[in-house]
């Protein structure tokens, strides 16, 4: 039996309902919505090219040039490299990043691992939530506070001569241990480390906190029944189900540590003697007071080039890591 159809309207084929030929999707209408799908992109990239591209190509460019910032760059091809090889304070530097990598990737992870763990695992079990939070607060506070407000609170305690950490010291019968803390070779760099640990300890502490979060509180379980205490469930458990915000912390302080400009502007300037500098600052110190643009972009160029090389290792270890894991090894 036929059905009437309305004017204009095709008929349904032969064994096909209505309700069938609404449920098909539109694929005319569907591909017009997403053929545009690279529009989204080009905001982004357009970014992209005009604040990293575009000047980290202008700074490549320059580190071939002898340029005192005005008139027209010289080119010179290789040489400013060539004396970034022989520049003992450039070196010197690269020795204090290390020391910056101990400081803000190595001691506040273990660290920020330890607290997340106990506020965790006891903080939050046996007393409250609201405590917990509060104390993850306290501990990333460093974190945002801006960099100049810190360099001025810890030049305040550090000062040799009225500075609270001193004052403390002469107080309690200590006058040989109050030392000139960040006007020392011997004293600067370790205390600057250790201003680096307070400020950076947060960050690991909020990132471990959520991922314990996430995992299954079946397993602690299932691992206390069998008799597992605190350090067999937090290292046969807590540490591989947390693998990759590990890799992320280590990662992102890092590169902080490697980039570490603001705390060391504040607090000691790259002195005394250039036992605090660091490649960020040794090449502010080319590009504005010393004038030589093209070797600080030298400089620029070679940190540039060390950090995405460190970014492609741990990438591509976190990417071995997972590999492993897929395959049940």
């Amino acid at each position: 039996m036929s059905t009437a159809t309305a004017p204009g309207v095709l008929p349904l084929p032969e064994g096909a309902t209505e309700v069938a030929i609404r449920t098909q999707p539109d694929r005319r209408r569907r591909t017009r919505f997403d053929a545009p799908f690279w529009a989204y992109i080009i905001p982004g990239g357009l970014l992209f090219l005009v604040i990293i591209i575009l000047p980290f190509l202008m700074n490549l460019y320059l580190s071939f040039t002898q340029w005192p910032g005005l008139g027209t760059p010289k080119f010179i091809g290789f040489d400013n490299y060539a004396k970034l090889l022989q520049d003992g304070v450039f070196w010197t530097s690269f020795r204090n990043s290390i020391a910056m990598i101990i400081a803000m990737v190595v001691i506040p992870t273990i660290m920020g691992l330890a607290l997340a763990a106990v506020l965790f695992d006891y903080i939050g079990k046996h007393f409250s939530t609201p405590v917990a939070t509060t104390l993850r607060a306290m501990y990333y506070l460093p974190q945002i506070l801006p960099v100049v407000v810190v360099g001025i609170l810890w030049s305040w305690i550090l000062n040799p001569q009225t500075g609270a950490l001193n004052s403390i010291l002469r107080s309690i019968g200590l006058d040989a241990l109050a030392l000139n803390w960040l006007g020392s070779t011997d004293t600067a760099l370790p205390t600057v480390m250790a201003v680096m640990v307070w400020v950076q300890v947060g960050y690991p502490v909020v990132i471990f906190m959520s991922a314990l979060q996430r995992v299954d509180p079946e397993l602690y379980e299932a691992a206390e029944l069998d008799g597992a205490g605190w350090w067999a469930r937090f290292r046969a458990i807590t540490i591989p189900q947390i693998k990759p915000e590990t890799f992320v912390v280590t990662l992102t302080c890092t590169i902080a540590a490697l980039k570490v400009f603001g705390p060391i502007y504040v607090l000691t300037k790259g002195g005394p003697e250039n036992s605090t500098n660091v490649p960020s600052y040794f090449a502010y110190q080319n590009f504005f007071p010393k004038s030589q643009v093209g070797y600080g972009a030298t400089i620029a160029t070679v940190l540039t080039v060390v950090v995405v090389l460190v970014t492609f290792v741990f990438m591509a270890l976190q990417a071995r890591s997972e590999r492993k894991e897929a395959a049940g090894l």
